[in-house]
């Protein structure tokens, strides 16, 4: 059953209707003064390392207030289960796989590839109709400016082109200097969450008052190194450090990192507020893969980064439109790739064709019925793992070898239930071997 509470239908209430027929000369009204959208994204942040999630000793206030304020996502799912992946799908709307990248853009062994700018991303769409866009953060997709944001939809862009950097010192693991401006390598002091959102509110402060925003923050935290805000540099250009980060108490590390994070969603909410941008502005809150084996947490749910069972791809998302959408709950299955699409309509601009994503804007505006939803298949794949769930069943295939879980029984995926239900897992099998046989292997980056 689902759990969604809902007032006015959203679409209805913006008086915005979605044609599924786009033209891309053409992809909005003019006339129409446009929302904007503040898409946020945390690193490595697991299902249950927020308060709002069901944790107790992490304090994230912010994030709780704006789930609070909004839709929180109980069935919300990575498209990967390691970082460029998701990222990749997210930007793109079609599955890791198809978008070229469906293992890590590494700091070690990928500095000369990079996801094809040939790919339309979200970045470009929005740009194209109308709005200012910039990402600061993490890309992760791509080292050389060919493959970089400014090539890829946005128009400004700070941030680390790498898996992960130190969060002052900004030197990537393999002791490159990493911190872009633009297409070129410069210096910006300050703490990796803290330096994002500055310079996101320095960009709001001088945004034309009459060109709607598209503003992508894309977080390092909670990933390695763990570093708090109070913390040193551990990372030099060329030199020995430890990889994870110095510090020796890393859960507390942790822990810093997620509020420090959540402090600073707190002063972009703030910002947005005082400055009546809230009612205009859609906002998401989401992270683009479980957690880490060690530290963080993904309970209820078995597994973690890098693995395909739930603790690996099952993450936190949250939707927030103040006066626009209503509080409540939904367990519609979304992944990453949807988000595309689905702010697309949210937006009121005609959604691109040929996406792999789903427009899921209507679990903002009533339940989606039941044998709708249960009709979508969906797959991940991932190193020696595959998997594919269509409603409560979920096929896990790991080195070859096959199981079927009832996730509505079995969240842990504990009970391989194929021989009861063998006509489900037959179906779920030749669903995932059609998918897997239509991908065009050359391009995939592992």
């Amino acid at each position: 059953m689902r759990k969604i509470i809902y007032g006015m239908g959203l679409l209805a209430l913006l008086g915005w209707g979605c044609n599924s027929q786009p033209s891309k000369e053409a992809h909005y009204n003019p006339e129409r003064t446009l929302p904007n959208v503040v898409l946020i994204m945390a690193d490595d942040m697991g299902f249950n390392d927020l308060g709002c999630y069901g944790n107790s000793t992490v304090h994230t206030p912010n994030i709780d207030r704006l789930a609070a304020s909004g839709i929180r996502l109980t069935d919300y799912h990575s498209n990967g289960v390691v970082c460029s992946p998701t990222r990749a799908a997210l930007l793109t709307g079609l599955y890791p796989q198809e978008a070229g990248v469906e293992g890590v853009v590494t700091a070690k062994s990928h500095r000369k590839s990079g996801m094809s700018p040939d790919k339309l991303t979200l970045g470009e769409y929005l740009k194209e109709s109308g709005y200012a866009t910039a990402i600061y953060g993490k890309w992760h997709l791509g080292y050389e400016p060919e493959f970089g944001p400014n090539i890829q939809g946005f128009d400004q862009f700070k941030g680390f082109v790498s898996g992960n950097v130190d969060y002052f010192s900004h030197i990537d693991q393999e002791g490159y200097e990493d911190w872009w401006i633009n297409q070129s390598l410069q210096k910006e002091t300050g703490y990796l969450t803290d330096l994002i959102s500055d310079n996101a509110m320095a960009f709001l402060e001088k945004k034309e008052a009459d060109k709607p925003f598209f503003l992508y923050l894309a977080h390092g935290a909670p990933h390695y190194p763990y570093q708090g805000p109070n913390d040193q540099a551990d990372r030099t250009v060329g030199g020995n450090f430890q990889i994870q980060g110095s510090r020796e108490d890393k859960a507390a590390a942790y822990k810093e990192m997620i509020e420090s994070l959540d402090e600073n969603v707190g002063k972009l909410m703030e910002y947005l507020e005082k400055n009546r941008l809230a009612e205009q502005t859609l906002v998401i809150f989401c992270s683009d893969n479980g957690g880490t084996k060690n530290v963080g947490s993904n309970a209820p749910y078995s597994g973690f980064k890098g693995q395909l069972y739930e603790g690996g791809h099952r993450v936190p998302a949250i939707f927030s439109w103040k006066d626009k959408i209503t509080p409540g709950e939904s367990d519609a299955l979304v992944l990453s790739m949807d988000l595309f699409p689905t702010i697309a309509s949210l937006m009121g601009l005609e959604v691109p064709k040929d996406l792999s994503g789903k427009d899921m804007s209507e679990i903002f505006d009533g339940p989606i019925p039941d044998i709708e939803e249960e009709a979508r298949t969906v797959f991940w794949r991932f190193k020696n793992q595959a998997a594919a769930r269509k409603g409560q069943w979920k096929l896990l295939i790991i080195d070859g070898e096959s199981s079927l879980y009832n996730l509505s029984t079995d969240v842990q995926e504990l009970n391989d239930v194929s021989d009861e239900y063998p006509d489900i897992f037959q179906e779920l099998n030749k669903a995932y071997k059609e998918w897997e046989s239509g991908l065009n292997e050359e391009t995939i980056l592992t």
